[in-house]
């Protein structure tokens, strides 16, 4: 009996140990895994975040410049000053009709369609070989002016500055008014792009007649504006006769 006691104790003793050592096991596997995803996360956390920034710079939406500097035409003149080497000053500078502009002990440098800061920026390295860290200022001249246009049926047709605020109407009234055989509806040219022309018909009856004022459109530089002729205009060119009058015309 006693055997048999002592048999069963060491069982659930060795049971007992087995269990704990199955525990224990499975506990450092638990911490062992814990460890893996921190280190993992750890890890992965800075280039995660790299990529985000990545996708956040490439992908984000670009925004669009509200007030776009004036770039340089062939034909505008510039001033170059270098403030620390006078000797270098060019007072006037004419882009040529090629975009390329003329520099003292510098090559030829072509400008055509920077800005201003761009130019600066273009002169350093134009002069970096001769002077260590120049400081250059660059003012406009004379440049193209905004202006617009007007064509058709007006007193005095052609290319008008743009000088301030503008509607159709007072582009109209500046380019002498509507002549006798000219339309109310009249059509407006407005580039978009170098490739595609917004053209709008306005009437412009009821706004002579002091109605819907706020409907008259504002340019801007580079517009067109086209006044067609009436109909009884275009169709008495080829009436050998003025009507309502009873004269002929001998043919």
């Amino acid at each position: 009996m006693a055997d048999g006691g002592e048999k069963r104790g060491m069982n659930r003793v060795a049971i007992c140990v087995l269990g704990s050592l199955i525990l224990l096991s499975i506990s450092q596997t638990r911490l062992r895994a814990q460890q893996q995803n921190v280190v993992a996360n750890s890890g992965e956390s800075e280039p995660r975040a790299h990529a985000a920034a990545e996708d956040t710079n490439t992908n984000g939406p670009v925004l669009q410049q509200r007030n776009p500097r004036y770039r340089v035409q062939p034909d505008d003149i510039i001033s170059i000053e270098f403030p620390l080497s006078p000797e270098l000053d060019q007072s006037t500078v004419v882009i040529q009709p090629d975009g390329y502009i003329n520099l003292q002990s510098a090559n030829s440098l072509y400008i055509q369609g920077m800005t201003v800061p761009e130019i600066v920026e273009a002169l350093k390295g134009a002069y970096s070989k001769t002077l260590h860290e120049p400081i250059i200022s660059v003012d406009l001249v004379d440049f193209q002016k905004p202006y617009f246009l007007v064509s058709g049926q007006v007193g005095k047709p052609g290319q008008y500055d743009l000088r301030h605020d503008t509607t159709v109407s007072e582009a109209i009234a500046i380019a002498g008014g509507f002549s006798s055989g000219a339309k109310t509806q009249v059509f407006l040219y407005h580039r978009v792009s170098p490739d595609w022309v917004e053209v709008r018909k306005l009437s412009l009856k009821d706004l002579l007649n002091g109605k819907n004022a706020n409907e008259d459109a504002h340019l801007s530089p580079g517009d067109m504006i086209f006044v067609p002729e009436k109909y009884i205009t275009k169709f008495r060119k080829y009436v050998p006769y003025s009507i309502g009058t009873g004269w002929y015309a001998n043919p």
